[in-house]
């Protein structure tokens, strides 16, 4: 690809310096970050972490833009509708730093390309979809056993909670605990341990939005936003060795809609009592939210 004359990285994100210093901006630049899952919150951090300044992304999604993906994915235009998802991000990717180099896995992430998509890659970044959890385990798993740092940020309600798995701390599994669990239990404890503080309860105000048999729930673009927002301050923090970041079983959700922020801390995860009284709570919820028709 043609780099146009006129790009130049050094002024081009010379409004990052002040919070960053030159050699870390340099050193972004020559970070490379894996991003799974290009919708809702992937494709926002995608963007994010570009015009942060990162050099090097590994980007994976195995879908197209449709129509309702218009209310909360960045790549989902009238102009991108039908086209691939990993196709249209890295597009936009290379049109905020023409010398960014963006590798895509349009066939998503999969046991066969597992390898490559985190080869050389410095931290991943997880966007994919709340349903697809065998293909979150597996990535999650396959960064711990690297020892590369995973970081989740889910788009709760109107607001965000965010799970950092550092290298040689607690693992994906050990935290959720859904080995050997059915789909609707893998679902209720990927719930709990996403949100032990509950805080997006008590404002959703139409629940037939909420389907699992479908495999669809609401969401919006503020969450989106304030996902991207809260990821991207904690992969520079990775990224750069800036401070401290509360890893699991450590929460962290900030809920906008009722400017609440938790910090949780749930030792054996899923396992912890409060835990185990949450599921009870929640477990009822997905099997009357998971009824056709319901």
């Amino acid at each position: 690809m043609e780099i146009r004359s006129e790009f130049d990285y050094a002024r081009a994100f010379s409004r990052n310096t002040g919070w960053v210093t030159l050699e870390e901006q340099a050193r972004l630049r020559a970070s490379k970050v894996a991003v799974a899952g290009l919708g809702g919150v992937g494709g926002a951090h995608l963007l994010t972490l570009a015009r942060l300044g990162v050099g090097a992304f590994h980007i994976s999604d195995f879908d197209r833009f449709e129509v309702h993906n218009m209310n909360r994915q960045v790549g989902a235009q009238m102009s991108t509708l039908g086209r691939p998802k990993a196709e249209v991000l890295a597009e936009m990717a290379r049109d905020i730093n023409p010398e960014a180099q963006v590798e895509s896995f349009g066939e998503g992430v999969t046991e066969e390309n597992l390898d490559a998509f985190l080869a050389g890659v410095d931290l991943y970044v997880d966007g994919i979809d709340f349903f697809a959890i065998e293909a979150r385990r597996m990535l999650f798993k396959a960064c711990y056993e690297r020892g590369i740092p995973a970081l989740t940020a889910a788009p709760l309600g109107m607001g965000v909670s965010l799970l950092y798995f550092r290298p040689g701390g607690m693992s994906f599994e050990d935290y959720f605990k859904v080995d050997g669990c059915n789909q609707q239990e893998q679902y209720a404890r990927f719930i709990a341990g996403l949100s032990p503080a509950m805080l997006q309860r008590g404002y959703l105000v139409a629940p037939e939005a909420v389907n699992f048999h479908e495999r669809r729930g609401p969401s919006t673009m503020m969450s989106c936003d304030l996902c991207a927002g809260v990821m991207g301050v904690s992969v520079l923090k990775v990224l750069l060795n800036r401070g401290a970041l509360k890893a699991a079983p450590w929460v962290m959700q900030f809920d906008a809609y009722k400017q609440k922020l938790s910090f949780t801390w749930r030792p054996f995860g899923n396992a912890n009592p409060l835990q185990r009284l949450l599921l009870l709570l929640i477990r009822p919820l997905l099997k009357g939210a998971g009824r056709p028709g319901s």
